[in-house]
């Protein structure tokens, strides 16, 4: 028994002395494509007397529409109903969406108004995004192991 544990320990040993140098990788896509997304803003409804800053809470809104339609795009939107019957008859309908995530690299390509509306008009290139999750990621893909 003694002699067994002696040989397991050299064994161990022996193991741990040897070094080794493993390499990973982070390999891109073959493919990336490039979404897109319009929001869009009343001028009218905008809280504010004056035109001008109508204007600029419209342009505001509208990119935060064109930044909701992007996150529904990549996230998804998740949906909650409920209906309440009573008698047969549909007494109350309620649907709700909500929308979560964080969206990077986006730009803007157009922002301008357009009759009563405020438009926003975003890009978003998975290639640019892959380049910042790459820089703020480790490699996740074993490429080599070298024993030594």
């Amino acid at each position: 028994m003694k002699s067994m544990m002696l040989v397991m320990l050299l064994l161990l040993t022996g193991c741990m002395s040897h070094g080794k140098n493993v390499q990973l990788e982070n390999p891109a896509p073959a493919a990336f494509p490039t979404l897109t997304a319009i929001g869009y803003a009343p001028l009218a409804t905008q809280p504010s007397k004056e035109p001008s800053h109508r204007i600029l809470m419209a342009m505001q809104a509208s990119k935060i529409a064109a930044y909701r339609e992007l996150a529904e795009q990549v996230y998804g939107q998740q949906i909650s109903a409920s209906s309440n019957v009573s008698e047969w008859l549909l007494t109350d309908d309620k649907v709700k969406s909500s929308v979560s995530g964080i969206i990077r690299g986006a730009k803007v390509v157009k922002t301008y108004p357009a009759g009563e509306f405020y438009v926003t008009e975003l890009e978003l290139d998975f290639k640019q995004v892959w380049q910042l999750y790459a820089q703020q990621n480790r490699p996740t893909r074993l490429k080599n192991v070298t024993y030594f």
